[in-house]
């Protein structure tokens, strides 16, 4: 009787490891779409547009704060942010070719796209860069830059941090800047 309870406890514990193990290895990352892809990934385009299509062309500044000063001794706090990229227009998609990850020191630190994407009307794209990742600094960057064929796109390029003390969470945004 004795070996069968040691059986059956011994196959218990491997199928609880495995459980976990499917579990575990099932996650999507914070930028993986229901289908699995990369959300950046599955809006790609494989043809641009030419220079005489553009009539809208902007290169947006958008500051990220990874990590924020709390106290007089200079202590910091990590945070989660996330860019978001919203198209305001109706009727007309935009097209970004650029969306690069700047640190403090202006180095880059990571693109995130290697072929233009389209955002149709009134749609958004978000991309979360985790609170562990320390690569951009207090000071880090996103550049993006966008394209349209039409005058009358006005795009919304934010960046939200998300952070906690102790039992206490708290959220700001930034806004981007034209700067060309």
């Amino acid at each position: 009787m004795t070996n069968i309870l040691k059986k059956s406890g011994i196959y218990a514990f491997v199928l609880l490891v495995c459980s976990l193990l499917l579990i575990c290895c099932d996650q999507k990352g914070p930028n993986v779409n229901n289908e699995g892809q990369d959300e950046l990934k599955s809006l790609e385009i494989h043809r641009e547009l030419s220079t005489n299509e553009k009539i809208y062309d902007d290169v947006i500044y958008v500051p990220i704060y990874s990590d924020i000063y709390m106290d007089k001794s200079n202590s910091t706090t990590l945070l989660s942010a996330t860019l978001s990229i919203r198209n305001t227009s109706f009727k007309d998609s935009i097209f970004i070719s650029e969306i690069d990850y700047y640190n403090t020191q202006g180095d880059l630190v990571r693109s995130y796209i290697e072929q233009p994407i389209v955002l149709t009307p009134m749609g958004t794209v978000n991309y979360v860069i985790e609170k562990e990742d320390t690569s951009g600094g207090h000071g880090a960057n996103f550049i993006v830059k966008l394209y349209s064929e039409s005058t009358k796109v006005k795009p919304i390029i934010q960046a939200i941090m998300i952070g906690t003390i102790g039992n206490k969470g708290f959220a700001f945004s930034t806004d981007g800047y034209s700067i060309e």
